[in-house]
């Protein structure tokens, strides 16, 4: 058995729990766990173990996992630079206060901050760490972060706050770590990290480098880093248009299509301002001394003595857009010039080129994000960031970013929050984008386009294999509920695409965590932002009766076995296969070298069954469907069969 000094965070985290155990010998806790965390039969129901015991196995085991505490699984199988791994990855992406949180009393609520026997309800890092045998076992390679860092609380909207809301992004919220073992969230990260490290799993972090908490420690620290608005001005109702009051900029029709016009053709140079009404209210920064924090908000004097506080944010383009105003986060300012002193679609994210001169860079603010990324990967060896709001960097910041921290690891992946697939991102330095096909995957007509474009042409770089994310409807929640959640699945996983579970999903979750895109106005209603767990404790149900995660491990299972051609993204390797029938949506993956064929056939009706005839190149009389073991009979060339509502088949011909 492997022992591990204090001198190793796992180490630490481990004697932390031994000396718990110890102090609490003899007590019984009533503490219970998913089952399915531990073992693939352990759906539908808790176990009741000793918490001690329990996270002294979860750490032992991530321990024992690799004869050597230096070398990380992960790093230990790199085939690439340059985080070109990504191609290759199956993504986990964990928000760790609701993805690892559960009822461990069994009083039907999360307890804030910790129950009545001192331990937290909501997730933490350790509680993430006994999930990584769970989420390599469903056949993820690489855990995603959203954001881990402080959280601010001035605008907070709901009993926590949101995870983009920065009050300081050197530092960890103390909220994910366990209180009762004494230890910081820091070295409870850094213990995340090694085991999963010595798993063979990645660790890549979701930052938010554009914009801060109103409440951050820059605020006080450097108030010329941020945008000032006097304190008298009221807040307008989304509902209205009320330029007296603060809230997004209004424009008129006709500025509106000269404002899309000029960003469309690039004429950046001159670009229309908000109306002079709503620059009015913003200030020069004040003095540093002047910055007090009153009732838990940051209030300056200008040398006038006028009051002035720190605005809201909103969305960025366009400038119209109808997303609930963002009030517990600010811009940060990027630039100096003292004419562009206010937030606007042309000082946040189509910078005005009057704007962008060399003497007009926040240097010092610059310098800061600059040196996010290599800290992390000093102090906690994390593999690669997704960068939140990327699209609304300056190109030049980016590309600082980007360099400091491929200095300091030259395989550190970065991926692109953006929904476009362009050579853009490419050429930025990413290595995967997002991608927009969790918008086109519940429209057949959509993802038939899709699949021509693949068809005919390489995307310039990888995409997100997903129909949801944080600030999406769930998959589950979507016209044909879980049956479509395992369609998507099968398709995703064998295109040239990066396979990503957004945690909750393999449990058919349909209450999202955010709704910040693809939800109606009416929605929104129904949802307010303090009933959501992207600003409030919320637990997905881990003893769901409706989980596919053995479906799940097969079909990532059954991907790993074609990987290399699936990852190609030549259009030589996909190849449409017509149906005779609609609401069939089939494709192949082929390969030139060795002659592999895989066909890949879905329902997109997911309440009734069909029947289809379809031509394949092939001169067997038989396939067999790899994920049921059926065998499907061929007649002439053509493949004759029926589907139930939403199955898919895979085979090879």
């Amino acid at each position: 058995m492997e022992t591990l000094t204090s001198s190793h965070p796992l180490g630490d985290l481990e004697n932390a729990l031994n000396r718990m155990k110890k102090e609490h010998a003899g007590k019984a806790f009533h503490y219970a766990v998913p089952g399915l965390w531990g073992s693939p039969g352990g759906g539908g129901k808790a176990e009741i173990v000793d918490p001690f015991d329990y996270y002294i196995g979860a750490v032992r085991l991530a321990i024992e996992a690799v004869p050597s505490p230096g070398r990380s699984g992960a790093r230990a199988r790199r085939l690439s630079s340059a985080g070109e791994w990504t191609k290759d990855a199956v993504i986990y992406n964990m928000f760790v206060r609701t993805t690892s949180a559960f009822d461990h009393d069994g009083d039907g609520r999360l307890e804030l901050p910790v129950n009545r026997e001192g331990f937290r309800e909501t997730g933490t890092f350790l509680k993430a760490i006994a999930m990584l045998p769970y989420i390599k076992r469903l056949g993820a390679d690489t855990v995603h972060l959203l954001p881990i860092t402080s959280i601010g609380h001035d605008g907070n909207k709901g009993t926590l706050g949101s995870p983009y809301a920065i009050r300081n992004p050197y530092e960890i919220d103390e909220n994910l770590s366990e209180p009762l073992l004494g230890l910081d969230a820091k070295t409870e990260f850094r213990a995340f990290v090694e085991a999963a490290h010595r798993m063979g799993i990645r660790v890549v972090v979701e930052f938010a480098f554009r914009t801060a908490a109103k409440d951050a420690d820059w605020v006080k620290e450097h108030p010329e880093w941020m945008y000032w608005i006097k304190e008298s001005v009221a807040l307008r109702d989304p509902e209205h248009q009320d330029e007296s009051r603060y809230g997004s900029p209004l424009f008129t029709e006709k500025e509106l299509e000269q404002i899309h016009l000029d960003v469309k053709e690039g004429r950046l140079g001159n670009l229309l301002p908000p109306h002079e009404v709503y620059r009015a209210f913003f200030t020069p920064p004040p003095d540093s001394a002047s910055v007090k924090s009153e009732e838990g908000r940051y209030i300056g004097r200008l040398a006038d003595g006028t009051g002035v506080r720190i605005p809201g944010a909103f969305a960025d383009w366009p400038p119209d857009d109808n997303q609930p105003p963002w009030g517990d986060v600010t811009y940060l300012r990027m630039y100096t010039h003292p004419d562009f002193n206010y937030i606007g679609y042309n000082t946040i994210r189509m910078y005005d080129t009057r704007l962008t001169q060399a003497e007009y860079v926040n240097r010092p603010l610059w310098d800061r994000i600059v040196g996010i990324i290599p800290y992390y990967q000093s102090e906690f060896g994390i593999d690669g960031v997704m960068i939140d709001m990327g699209h609304a960097l300056p190109m030049q910041l980016k590309a600082e970013i980007v360099a400091a921290a491929r200095k300091k690891n030259p395989d550190f992946a970065f991926w692109d929050e953006n929904f476009s697939i362009t050579q853009k991102s490419r050429e930025e330095g990413y290595n995967a984008v997002f991608g927009y096909l969790w918008v086109d995957e519940h429209h057949p007509e959509k993802m038939r386009e899709f699949f021509t474009r693949l068809a005919s042409e390489a995307f310039p770089i990888p995409f997100f294999g997903t129909p949801e994310n944080h600030n999406t409807p769930r998959a589950a929640s979507r016209p044909g509920g879980t049956t479509y959640a395992r369609w998507a699945l099968v398709m995703n996983s064998f295109l040239p695409a990066v396979p990503f579970i957004h945690s909750g999903y393999e449990l058919a979750e349909r209450y999202p965590i955010n709704t910040g895109l693809d939800f109606t106005l009416d929605q929104i209603r129904q949802l307010p932002s303090e009933r959501l767990p992207l600003f409030s404790e919320y637990g997905y149900d881990w003893l769901s009766t409706e989980e596919f995660t053995p479906f799940v491990s097969a079909v990532f299972s059954l991907r790993a076995r074609y990987r290399t051609l699936i990852v190609d993204p030549s259009p030589r390797t996909f190849r449409i296969l017509p149906a005779d029938n609609p609401a069939v949506l089939a494709f192949a993956r082929v390969s030139s070298g060795d002659g592999l064929r895989i066909g890949v056939v879905g329902n997109t009706d997911f309440h009734s069954g069909v029947s289809f005839r379809m031509h394949l190149e092939t001169g067997k009389s038989t396939v067999t469907d790899l994920l049921h073991g059926e065998h499907l009979g061929v007649r002439d060339g053509a493949l004759e069969s029926t589907l139930g509502p939403g199955e898919c088949i895979v085979f090879l011909y």
